[in-house]
């Protein structure tokens, strides 16, 4: 069975105006109830987690300074929201999705959270949206319960991984793949154990061939036994942040195209959503939707 991390807590209230698209939390998983693609029994809740795993990735100091909310006022900016408790809860609790999907990943070989995908949380700070790196923790997370050694994790958001780039530099146990935007932020990247850059205005065509050219080569040279898997769709040409002009159905395809390997290799794989910024929230719906479509579509 599919099974999909999601709280309430996801939708966080932000100031009127604010550009992070809140609402999409609670869109999608009622979307994918509508359409009949998922029921409430795919979705579970996820918790409150302790801090031993979050502090496997991210610096004591750091943490502790989040978590008692006594972030610099520079610190909370570059986190791009307002600090509060509630705040520091929600970034926990989807850090807990995280963690909690990839057992149903080694059972199922598929699973999902609504949210996640925080890229830019450095192990020592937060940048972009991004306060704690989910899947960086659950990598490490996985990594100490013994239930994967050589992690691999592709990231296909418009922007860089930069942040999952610093954690693991030195850590050769983890792979780091990101084919992102080439004129997108951030503009001083860091090194990825693979960086594709794209150029803006690829499209479906350019983009799709780098995609199909550089993984399944990759997986067969890393040979991972598991697969993190960041799913962004601030690739579309609609994306007021993107740049690299694709379509729902080339992100259709690229989803298709990872989501096939993966099973065709049997190699578990756990999905987290990652950015989407287009102006109509229904086209950021739409695009996410499609990589749940598809799971249910190839694995079940």
């Amino acid at each position: 069975m599919l099974k999909i991390a999601y709280h309430p807590i996801y939708k966080h209230p932000l100031p009127e105006g604010h550009r992070f698209p809140m609402e999409k939390y609670e869109l999608l998983p009622r979307q994918l109830l509508h359409e009949g693609t998922c029921s409430e029994e795919n979705f579970f809740e996820p918790e409150f987690p302790t801090d031993k795993y979050i502090l496997k990735a991210h610096d004591a100091d750091y943490f502790e300074r989040l978590r008692d909310l006594k972030l610099s006022t520079r610190e909370i900016r570059k986190s791009g929201f307002p600090l509060s408790e509630a705040l520091v809860k929600r970034e926990m609790i989807i850090a807990d999705g995280t963690m909690k999907a990839v057992h149903y990943s080694l059972e199922h070989g598929i699973a999902f959270n609504i949210a996640g995908g925080t890229h830019h949380a450095y192990s020592n700070r937060a940048e972009a949206f991004c306060l704690l790196n989910d899947q960086a923790i659950t990598a490490r997370y996985l990594q100490h319960k013994n239930l994967a050694e050589k992690i691999l994790i592709v990231d296909l958001d418009v922007h860089q991984g930069n942040g999952t780039a610093e954690i693991f530099q030195h850590d050769a146990s983890v792979f780091t793949f990101s084919m992102h935007g080439k004129g997108n932020y951030p503009f001083k990247k860091e090194k990825s154990d693979l960086d594709i850059e794209v150029p803006d205005g690829s499209g479906d065509i350019e983009y799709l061939k780098l995609l199909k050219q550089t993984l399944p080569d990759l997986i067969e040279k890393q040979k991972p036994d598991f697969i993190f898997y960041l799913s962004g769709v601030d690739i579309l040409e609609t994306d007021k942040l993107g740049r690299l002009s694709c379509t729902v159905n080339g992100c259709k395809e690229r989803d298709r195209f990872v989501l096939q390997t993966c099973y065709d290799l049997n190699i578990p794989v756990q999905c987290s959503m990652g950015g989407g910024y287009s102006k109509e929230i229904k086209v950021i719906i739409e695009a996410h939707a499609n990589t749940y479509r598809l799971a249910k579509e190839i694995y079940f």
